[in-house]
């Protein structure tokens, strides 16, 4: 079986984020463009914080690729961080802190204080820095790249915030033919009025120092049929997907086409009958998802997910000093008072590596034209 394997590394505040991507295949022309054009969204967004000013992502490939094509070895990604210049004398890999200001004041809702419990840590910096959703950049540029081998096949990638805070639209009405409108909207939502009430939603929360979350939705379209498998559990697509998405800092849940509605609806009126026309197959309905039995069923496959408010708050919530025991209000750090498009658009790139991966598995070989050509010749 085809696997991508990824590893990333990198601080929050260090000099660059890092990731080493092995299992693509040779032949392919890359676009470093389009990755970068995926990092800019990334940092858009009604109630993102001060930072987002000070970085402008842009990605280097370091290997695996020459004169923009892929050879199939494996290719190394990198993004710089611009803030890494105000943080030298903390963030250094190598020479000694000379601030010495520790953080020993956990955030509640945050890994900081299981984080210097695991580890022995005396410093909060140390777990603070890694945990950090500054990280999913990185991540974004493998699933940019992941994304351009499905692009090229076909397959569409679409994502749209559902709900911030009390504020949502109707999930039964939504237009989907206003999915490339997303982007048009501060909190990428297509409705134009319920988008302005979202940006009211988030200006509350920040006027009392406070954070809010919210629900996305990812749709990808033209996926062929049976990519996944019902045959382990391990391999089924939704369990794949599931890891990715909720690797995602803050994502809190995930349902597949209809989730945890299904619940109350039966089977009669749940799952999404045939049709046939002039011998071709067609669904009446689609409460699915496009997955049945842990593969693609030729179905648009859409997830939703939530996203928890984001734990580091201007107005901080009760905490206590790590050393002292003494009752304290927790550590600030910058923060965004609300991320949930940030989080749609890296939702919306990283679910490329596990498709990717299965198409892999299912069409593949070495060469992207070998790959290419097994899967045209199937459709056609």
């Amino acid at each position: 079986m085809s696997k991508i394997n990824f590893i990333t590394a990198g601080e929050s505040h260090g000099p660059f984020l890092t990731a080493i991507v092995s299992g693509l295949p040779a032949g392919f022309k890359i676009d470093v463009n389009k990755i970068n054009e995926q990092l800019h969204k990334r940092q858009q967004g009604y109630g993102r914080g001060g930072r987002m000013k000070i970085e402008k992502d842009n990605v280097k490939i370091l290997s695996g690729v020459r004169n923009s094509i892929t050879i199939g070895s494996p290719i190394t990604l990198q993004i710089k961080n611009r803030d890494f210049d105000n943080w030298k004398d903390t963030m250094d890999p190598i020479l000694p802190d000379t601030r010495n200001e520790k953080v020993e004041i956990p955030r509640p809702g945050h890994a900081d204080y299981a984080g210097v419990v695991k580890y022995g840590f005396d410093d909060i910096r140390n777990v603070l820095e890694r945990s950090s959703a500054r990280e999913t950049a990185i991540r974004v540029a493998v699933g940019a790249l992941c994304r351009q081998f499905l692009e090229n096949i076909g397959a569409e990638f679409f994502g749209h915030v559902t709900q911030i805070g009390k504020i949502s639209i109707d999930k039964k009405s939504i237009d989907y033919n206003l999915l490339k409108s997303a982007d048009s909207s501060s909190v990428r939502c297509i409705n134009k009025d319920i988008s302005e009430k979202m940006e009211r939603e988030i200006d509350e929360a920040k006027s009392v120092g406070d954070s809010i979350g919210g629900i996305f939705q990812i749709i990808v379209k033209n996926l062929p049929i049976g990519l996944g498998s019902y045959i382990h559990w391990d391999e089924r697509l939704s369990s794949k997907i599931s890891s990715h998405i909720l690797g995602i800092q803050a994502i809190k849940g995930i349902e597949f086409g209809e989730g945890f509605d299904s619940a109350k609806i039966t089977g009669k009126n749940y799952h999404d009958e045939f049709s046939v026309k002039e011998e071709k197959i067609f669904r009446n309905s689609n409460n699915a998802g496009g997955l049945e039995g842990g593969m693609t069923n030729g179905e648009p496959l859409i997830i939703n997910a939530v996203m928890k408010p984001i734990p580091t708050l201007t107005n901080p919530l009760k905490s206590f000093h790590i050393q002292t025991k003494e009752e304290m209000i927790a550590h600030k750090e910058r923060t965004d008072s609300c991320a949930v498009p940030a989080a749609s658009i890296v939702a919306e790139n990283v679910i490329a590596i596990p498709l990717l991966e299965v198409f892999l598995s299912r069409y593949g070989g070495d060469y992207w034209g070998t790959i290419k050509k097994r899967f045209e010749n199937e459709i056609n």
